[in-house]
Order: structure tokens, then sequence, then C-alpha cells
């Protein structure tokens, strides 16, 4: 019977992480959408409060607001994601992949290739929020 309860935990372990997967994956994809669609209202509440986010740039931008402000900056013309993998660490995700984007800056013509890596914790309530990112610029 011992046997059988470490098999019915670690089949429901897995099926969580699974789960916890799937919610990290669904939350990166509607954070390209807000990229795809210039509708940073899709990303808000995707982050935490106290994000820190490390841009391509090497910017260091501190809190939801920041980071807000920043995708406000840029019109997208095309986003897209390539790679996009998502680990699970108990309450804990990393997502990493590549961001491959064109679009205007400050008026100026952009063509962005990074990646990427996002950190989310699962919160108290259940949700999950990306509380860090970092980008690293790919040479094209």
């Amino acid at each position: 019977m011992g046997s059988l309860a470490a098999a019915v935990m670690m089949c429901g372990g897995a099926q969580a992480t699974t789960e916890a997967e799937q919610a990290v994956t669904a939350a990166e994809h509607q954070w390209l959408k807000s990229e795809q669609t210039n509708n940073m209202q899709l990303l808000a509440p995707l982050l935490a409060d106290r994000i820190v986010d490390t841009t391509d740039e090497g910017k260091v931008l501190k809190g939801k607001d920041a980071v807000i402000a920043d995708g406000k900056s840029v019109t997208w013309t095309s986003a897209e994601y390539a790679d996009l993998t998502v680990t699970v660490f108990g309450h804990t995700a990393v997502a990493n992949g590549t961001f491959i984007g064109k679009g205007t800056a400050a008026g100026k013509p952009l063509e962005s290739r990074v990646r990427f890596t996002d950190i989310w914790v699962k919160m108290a309530k259940g949700e999950w929020l990306c509380v860090a990112s970092q980008d690293s610029p790919i040479k094209m």
C-alpha cells in the first residue's frame, strides 16, 4: 500500500507540474499578445508589483509601472517567440526563449532579437506572476 500511495503522489506531482507549465506558458503567450497588439493592459496583470526587468540595453527597470511604461514606448509591427520553454521548481518557474520583433521606438525603426529569461512565482492566491525578467541581445 505504501508504494501505491507513492505512485499516486508521483502522478499527482507530475500533473501539478504540467498544470504549472501550462499556466506559465499561457502567461508568456499573453505577454507576447500584449506586444503583438501594443496593449500593455494585457501585460499588467502578469507582473508582480516589485518586478525587476533588465533590458537588452542593460537598463534595470524596477516595478510594474516602469515595465509597463517601457512597453508603451515601443510599437511592434511584428512580434513572435521561438523555442519557448518553461521549467517548474515548486512554486517558481523559469521561462526562456527567443523574442523576435520589428517596430518603432522614439520614431526610429527597431529590430529586436533577444534571448529572454523570465522568473515566475506562484502567489498565495494561486496566480503566477513574473518577478524578474532579463533580455540578452542576439547578434543578427
